[in-house]
């Protein structure tokens, strides 16, 4: 095999074709012709100033869509600074609420104690005038039942000690008494 491609190589090294040529020009002159064609027609129906016209208008598009997206973030940090004031205010806001319902929570605590302190000191009140007047429903009990006593004692000492005689003689004291 190595043989052949020797040999090919050989054959390859040594053989000229003949380039093909037409009015006496050579392939790559007619290729270098050809470009020089289209580049003239290209300029001729103003190829190169509809590629620019289209950049152009690529690039006015752009920077519209830009100058929109510049617009837009502005709106947005607008928009943000916004709702961070507001957020800041609500916070503000909350703040106040809850330290006015801790004072009111407080004024109400302390409405609470008061009136506990006054209930307890009317309930004590009461609770002495009922002392009181067992109290005084007591002595009064025990004076009654004292003076009963003593009534039955003087009923039955005088029952004993005065009888038909000492009764004539009382009458007789109190008649001529008067």
């Amino acid at each position: 095999m190595a043989d052949i491609l020797t040999l090919l190589a050989a054959a390859g090294a040594e053989a000229h074709h003949a380039e093909p040529g037409v009015l006496g020009l050579d392939s790559y002159q007619w290729v270098a012709l050809a470009m020089a064609v289209l580049i003239g027609v290209f300029v001729w129906k103003k190829v190169p100033g509809l590629v620019t016209g289209g950049l152009d208008a690529k690039i006015a598009a752009i920077r519209a869509a830009l100058d929109e997206a510049k617009t837009l973030r502005a709106e947005a940090e607008a928009l943000r600074a916004e709702y961070a004031a507001k957020i800041a205010g609500a916070e503000k806001d909350a703040e106040a609420m809850l330290a006015g319902a801790r004072e009111e929570a407080d004024a109400i605590l302390a409405r609470a104690e008061a009136d506990s302190e006054v209930m307890v000191a009317r309930r004590q009140r009461m609770a002495e005038d009922k002392i009181a007047a067992a109290e005084r429903a007591a002595v009064a009990e025990v004076k009654a039942r004292a003076v009963t006593a003593a009534a039955a004692a003087s009923r039955k000492l005088i029952a004993e000690a005065h009888d038909g005689a000492a009764d004539r003689k009382l009458a007789d004291e109190v008649i001529s008494s008067l």
